[in-house]
């Protein structure tokens, strides 16, 4: 069983994770199968290890994490590959796959230049 686990920087602000959600439930509307969560590196809950585990009590047997990072800064690049290796050594029985940086993705750029040219609703 799949599960996805979208995964973003974290706030104080409970107003901030309303776009990191509405990806989550977008992912679960089109995958009513999957197991979607949530996750956090730091100021917010559930952080990774977290939905991690939750992911995996449910029967979840391979885990796709979708980095919201815009970039491959130092939380791409370092802290999320970390986590990732000490995921697979709790869950030795789990597949998890770091996909690459949501930014990272030329359909997002070109998504965003779009929304930037489109004309005023």
């Amino acid at each position: 069983m799949l599960g996805v686990i979208v995964f973003a920087h974290g706030s104080r602000d409970p107003l901030w994770r309303a776009p990191v959600e509405a990806v989550a439930a977008r992912i679960a509307a089109r995958d009513p199968q999957a197991r979607v969560a949530c996750a956090y590196l730091e100021l917010t809950e559930p952080d990774l290890p977290a939905a991690a585990q939750a992911l995996v009590l449910s029967g979840v047997t391979r885990v796709r994490v979708l980095p919201l990072f815009f970039g491959m800064g130092k939380h791409a690049r370092e802290d999320l590959p970390q986590l990732m290796a000490a995921l697979r050594s709790e869950h030795p029985s789990v597949v998890f796959e770091q996909l690459p940086a949501a930014g990272e993705d030329p359909r997002l750029t070109a998504l965003l230049a779009e929304i930037a040219l489109e004309a005023p609703r």
